[in-house]
């Protein structure tokens, strides 16, 4: 079975009409091929920028930095030239347009994307080939109208006085905030584009979209320095060297890029006009009514936590899903990799059913993600900007960070905070917005 994207004849307009493409073929009923094709002018513009980026830094015996002739650059480094196009074009716009394929057929995608094959020349399309375990969908019926009692909130009187106080708190922040454009904590929309050497856009109207979290720490500074007390609608030029290396780990680059800020959610308040519109809030009783929800705790567990539990599990046990062992192996292994830093660490490991528990909760997870990825599809819901500003507001707190129910994505890599792309953040805020979903039908009075 075939889905294939439109594959029509090279057009012979600017560059910025030379769409990527490609297919995805079903191989079996837990396997799909994909291939994404990168068109051929693309490959050679960036081969020529690459090429030229390297004649600004190569010293060779009988030239001078910077005017040995690009026919020996591009004859001599081909092969670490070719290999830098594989990576750059991966990272700038091969992962996200997979992505957006898989999506597009609704296939429950349950690893992630192996990359099986690439095939780069500089004078040619460059073809990527990928597998991709899948699931197959499972069967929902209707679910909106199941009986469902939310768990009820304590009746202490100081939980009312715990949320008078945190939305004090937070509008005086608001009122007290500076206009002093980006800083740290701060999570930040960027689109970037490679510019030639004559600051046209080299790949078109192609740009790679991601948002960052900016640092404090050593490692963040250069990409703190990229965007650090610059505002939304900002656009500038850079060679910021936290971008080459961002898109290039196999040569030195010196490429120029250009850099726009789309979007920033501000670190130092928790906005609860942003909250009311992801809950569908019209009234201030409302509001309070929802924010006890993450204040009200019974048996360690608060009242939020508890409500989305018990709705799952009802879905879950009205719609069985079969899930491979595989599966749960992996999920496990994540989970011992994210309480392994955790103080209690060798306490928990050393109790008799530690594994069992690591076990079951992964097979739950898996169910859990499943189900919502397929409810997603069905209930035609999709995640947009306004979702991830919302998210990323409820993450501004500790408090408010409960409304969020799977754990977020990790954006550090060895002490550093990296861009993640806006594709693999639409995907966590779409299994919350489903969640959200879910909540409000089975509650709706």
């Amino acid at each position: 079975m075939s889905f294939q994207t439109t594959h029509s004849p090279a057009p012979t307009g600017p560059i910025s009409l030379f769409p990527l493409c490609g297919e995805i073929v079903k191989k079996s009923p837990t396997l799909v091929h994909a291939t994404v094709i990168v068109p051929e002018p693309l490959v050679t513009a960036l081969y020529k920028e690459a090429s030229l980026s390297q004649k600004e830094v190569t010293v060779t015996q009988g030239f001078a930095k910077g005017q040995v002739p690009l026919n020996y650059i591009q004859d001599s480094f081909k092969t670490n030239l070719i290999e830098h196009l594989e990576e750059f074009l991966f990272t700038y716009c091969v992962a996200t347009f997979l992505q957006q394929e898989l999506r597009r057929h609704q296939l429950l995608v349950t690893s992630e994307p192996r990359l099986v094959n690439v095939t780069v020349d500089h004078h040619t399309e460059a073809r990527y080939d990928f597998e991709i375990s899948i699931l197959q969908p499972p069967t929902i019926q209707e679910w909106r109208y199941l009986p469902f009692r939310a768990p009820k909130r304590k009746n202490y009187k100081d939980l009312d006085r715990q949320v008078d106080m945190f939305i004090a708190e937070e509008k005086e922040r608001l009122d007290r905030m500076a206009d002093t454009g980006i800083t740290v904590g701060d999570w930040v929309s960027l689109a970037v584009g490679l510019l030639n050497s004559d600051g046209f856009p080299a790949l078109g109207t192609h740009k790679a979209s991601f948002w960052l979290r900016v640092g404090d720490e050593e490692a963040d500074l250069p990409f703190k320095d990229l965007v650090y007390q610059k505002k939304v609608g900002d656009s500038f030029i850079t060679q910021n060297r936290a971008l080459q290396e961002y898109f290039s780990g196999c040569i030195d680059t010196s490429y120029t890029f250009s850099v726009e800020i789309l979007d920033c959610i501000k670190n130092d308040f928790f906005c609860t006009e942003t909250f009311k519109k992801q809950f569908k809030i019209k009234t201030n009783k409302l509001l309070y009514q929802k924010l006890i929800e993450v204040f009200s705790y019974r048996n360690d567990i608060s009242q939020r936590r508890a409500m989305v539990e018990d709705a799952l599990h009802l879905l879950l046990v009205k719609h069985p899903i079969s899930i491979p062992e595989y599966l749960v192996n992996r999920q496990q292994q994540q989970i011992i990799d994210a309480i392994k830093n955790k103080p209690d660490y060798q306490v928990y490991r050393t109790q008799k059913d530690f594994t069992q528990r690591v076990q079951q909760l992964a097979e739950k997870q898996v169910r859990e993600m499943v189900y919502l990825d397929q409810l997603a599809y069905e209930e035609k819901l999709t995640a947009t900007n306004e979702d991830i500003r919302q998210y990323l507001n409820l993450n501004n707190r500790p408090r408010t960070k409960d409304f969020i129910y799977f754990d977020p994505p990790v954006t550090k890599q060895q002490g550093q905070e990296m861009p993640i792309l806006e594709l693999e953040l639409q995907q966590y805020c779409l299994r919350e917005k489903t969640i959200n979903h879910i909540i409000y039908h089975l509650t709706k009075k």
